[in-house]
């Protein structure tokens, strides 16, 4: 019998999906406008976030639920350590730190390993799955808006995934196979868009960095361009 969790998914979360994708933050990352210091606190925060999830989810390896979707290849913690690495240096230990928006979202991750650990399906779905969709796009963006040659994108390569289309079907159907009666489906899709909301919390956080970021890059441009002109018209005089 299948649960039609994913098709669920797909439509409960369709609404939070785009509201998600509207966060200044996120508009403007896909633009091509991304201001490196806010992107490391980012990487920073998802960095806690999924080493949460995934020591959760490595203590439910035997949870009827929690164990069906537990696929290792997805796993991020490692390719952000790399990331983090590049951003910060060989102490970026001593120097990241959890936001007040990280802190709520890694808080409800052990939460609901301790008392409803079957919703934790909403946050890896959530997450993985978003991941691995728009991973190469995005990757590409940071690249070129960050001008990065060398580094700072592991979190965007999935090495152990070869068919990328063939995974997210498989993890699909893994969904629709989970054993959920109607009013735990039910759950996991009201917590899936809670989990939406916690991710644009974690954005929105950004966004003041990021518009002090463009306005100083604006004020730099118009002054370059000033200056050029009063220089131009020196040597006409």
């Amino acid at each position: 019998m299948s649960s039609n969790l994913a098709s669920k998914l797909r439509v409960g979360t369709k609404k939070a999906h785009t509201m998600a994708e509207n966060v200044g933050f996120v508009k403007c990352f896909l633009k091509g406008v991304v201001e490196k210091n806010s992107y490391r606190k980012l990487v920073a925060n998802l960095y806690f976030v999924y080493s949460a999830m995934e020591e959760e989810m490595e203590k439910l390896q035997n949870h009827p639920i929690v164990s069906q979707i537990n696929f290792k290849e997805l796993y991020r913690k490692h390719s952000l350590e790399q990331d983090l690495s590049y951003y910060y240096g060989a102490n970026w230990r001593e120097q990241i730190k959890l936001s007040p928006a990280g802190e709520a979202y890694v808080q409800r991750i052990r939460e609901l390993s301790e008392q409803e650990p079957e919703l934790l399906v909403a946050h890896s779905y959530t997450r993985y799955l978003g991941d691995l969709s728009g991973g190469q796009i995005l990757k590409g963006i940071a690249q070129t808006a960050m001008n990065l040659e060398d580094g700072g994108t592991a979190f965007y390569e999935f090495a152990d995934i070869s068919d990328e289309k063939a995974f997210k079907n498989k993890y699909r159907q893994t969904l629709d196979e989970l054993p959920l009666d109607d009013s735990t489906g039910d759950r996991i899709v009201d917590e899936a868009n809670d989990a939406f909301g916690m991710n644009m919390k974690m954005f929105q956080e950004l966004e003041g960095n990021l518009i002090k970021a463009i306005g100083i890059m604006v004020y730099n441009t118009l002054t370059r361009r000033r200056a050029r002109g009063s220089t131009e018209l020196a040597t006409a005089d």
